[in-house]
């Protein structure tokens, strides 16, 4: 059975600032996490009625999420631009801008894992899960993402 229009508003406010932070943290891009957020919610309505549990729904979100921005940052056109602009804080309390900022300057491995471990609580097994890599490559992203991160705060404390 199809949601009605008032269900898939409660789906979008549910889940809509996990799927739009984890897409601007994986494309660095307001207008492509944008893209990417449509993109995403378009695909969940088609398959809708397959979600039994919020666990099951929260992991094939952030999936079809990773999935997403990579398709859209892997493409040849992508490639050949240049951003007009750079990514906004969007969604992030007042407190963590400077740190959320930071982490959006990551190389992709790093600002992924780092998003997903600390904005969004999901732990180590559960990313590689959901990225399909090994638990340790995780570990050592997460442990040189953060060694990256300290070395860019403290450069901006001095």
């Amino acid at each position: 059975m199809a949601l009605t229009e008032e269900q898939r508003t409660q789906v979008v406010n549910r889940w809509g600032d996990m799927v739009y932070r984890l897409a601007l943290a994986r494309t660095a891009s307001v207008p492509d996490a944008e893209d990417v957020f449509q993109e995403v919610f378009l695909r969940y309505f088609r398959h809708e009625e397959k979600f039994h549990s919020d666990e099951y729904r929260k992991a094939w979100l952030i999936r079809c999420t990773v999935n997403r921005a990579k398709s859209l940052t892997a493409s040849p056109w992508r490639r050949r631009i240049v951003p007009l602009e750079t990514a906004e804080e969007v969604g992030v309390e007042d407190d963590y801008r400077e740190v959320y900022s930071a982490v959006l300057s990551l190389p992709g491995k790093y600002r992924t894992v780092i998003h997903l471990h600390y904005f969004e609580g999901l732990s180590v097994t559960e990313i590689a899960q959901m990225l399909d890599a090994p638990e340790g490559t995780i570990k050592s992203q997460l442990s040189r993402g953060r060694a990256l991160l300290r070395d860019m705060l403290e450069e901006v404390q001095l």
